[in-house]
């Protein structure tokens, strides 16, 4: 986009649709998600799975790009992706602002999957538990506590505090992958109504 001019957001874009994509699907809801997600751990249900949210963000000419990761992670044997996009139509220069609607935009998904939901995963792990087979929840928030180095470090307690009370796991930096790797990738990018360029996210970490 040049700069200084003006952004068109459609009305479904400001109203931060629920709908994911990877290399070779777009348009997913979050059931669809889910189900991929079960397909995948039942590929290989005897294995460690990390299932992780996480959301990271930059800022544009006019804009805040938002892109949250959901990952199903294979430990040692790959993983399945997809992520959201939302778009912020002024930019956010406050460091508390990007986080907390991070963590908010992670979070609404987490609470997508709720018990019934997790129970559909962790019963696909559950007998073979003596044969090694894990499965852990996560959110990987995109800040750190070492206050020489991250400006986000005197808000980390507040957001991991939201992350537990919403039944997952809180990761930070330098451990929060998913969010400052995997969504940042696709973050970079600006925004360009009515649609990005063809380039779509893997569908691996």
């Amino acid at each position: 986009m040049e700069k200084g001019r003006a952004l068109s957001l459609k009305p479904s874009t400001t109203n931060h649709p629920l709908e994911f994509r990877n290399t070779t699907e777009r348009g997913l809801n979050l059931d669809t998600v889910h189900e991929r997600i079960l397909h995948f751990m039942r590929l290989d249900p005897v294995a460690t799975y990390k299932f992780i949210i996480g959301t990271d963000c930059q800022v544009h000419p006019g804009h805040t790009k938002f892109i949250t990761g959901v990952v199903i992670q294979r430990l040692g044997k790959g993983a399945w992706a997809c992520y959201r996009q939302v778009i912020v139509p002024r930019a956010l220069y406050s460091i508390k602002e990007k986080l907390s609607m991070e963590t908010s935009l992670s979070e609404e998904i987490a609470m997508y999957f709720d018990e019934n939901k997790r129970l559909d995963m962790e019963n696909i792990v559950l007998p073979h538990l003596y044969q090694g087979a894990t499965f852990d929840m996560f959110i990987h928030i995109d800040a750190g506590d070492d206050e020489n180095r991250n400006r986000t470090a005197k808000f980390v307690q507040e957001m991991v505090r939201r992350v537990e009370s919403v039944g997952m796991v809180p990761v930070i930096k330098p451990d929060c992958y998913v969010a400052s790797a995997y969504a940042n990738r696709y973050s970079k990018k600006p925004y360009r109504p009515p649609y990005e360029d063809h380039e779509v996210m893997d569908g691996s970490v």
